[in-house]
């Protein structure tokens, strides 16, 4: 795991907590997001701890360039800061971040946060609800993809069905409640439509899902 953030005695205290977990360790630290950009195409690690506020290049810019490298596709981001406002909610989870979370987050929580991206599904906090992903991935930022109506084709009726309950936020368990299979059984369906859509996690599956016009926002 990559650290990515301005204050020292954060990155210290965040290090410390993370590197006493048997199944985590940090590679290195980075106290810029030009400098995190740099130190994950070195290590291409398997998650980047990134603030958003950071002198220089911040962390949506970083987070953006690292998920645009086609050599760190297995690399995620999970957004750690202060300041979680919508647009910064918005622009990360179009650029490509898996997870946001905010600093006043308990220890657990964010360790549980770590490892919920790691395998390779979306982590919102509260802060970043349903309606806010409905919001703004149908903003001109996030324009609709002509590839993507095409890609969708490669779905089975099934997966198309999984991804759009998931593009509105329910989690595997509730899908699979609404569809009367196992939560096993949609986690399948969600990880055969993530591998076909080329779509890194799932926030990018829920991008992707909006983007095609499967799902189209509430006015």
């Amino acid at each position: 795991m990559l650290l990515a953030d301005d204050q020292a005695l954060l990155r210290a205290t965040f290090r410390i907590l993370i590197d006493s977990c048997d199944d985590m360790e940090v590679v290195d630290e980075a106290d810029d997001g030009s400098k995190a950009v740099t130190l994950a195409r070195v290590y291409r690690p398997d998650l980047v701890l990134m603030d958003i506020r950071m002198p220089g290049t911040d962390g949506l810019a970083a987070t953006e360039a690292i998920c645009a490298d086609d050599g760190l596709r297995a690399t995620r981001i999970l957004i750690l800061t202060t300041f979680q406002t919508d647009e910064h909610v918005a622009r990360a989870v179009r650029a490509g971040a898996s997870g946001f979370l905010g600093k006043d987050v308990s220890a657990e929580a964010l360790l549980d946060g770590i490892r919920t991206v790691a395998a390779g599904e979306a982590l919102l906090s509260p802060a970043a609800t349903r309606s806010l992903i409905s919001r703004f991935l149908a903003t001109p930022e996030a324009a609709a993809d002509p590839s993507l109506p095409g890609h969708l084709a490669a779905l089975t009726a099934r997966e198309r069905e999984v991804t759009a309950l998931a593009a509105e936020g329910k989690s595997n368990t509730e899908i699979a409640e609404e569809l009367f299979v196992s939560p096993l059984t949609v986690r399948t369906h969600v990880q055969r439509a993530k591998t076909k859509l080329g779509a890194r996690d799932r926030a990018q599956l829920v991008v992707f899902a909006y983007q095609s016009g499967l799902v189209r926002p509430p006015r």
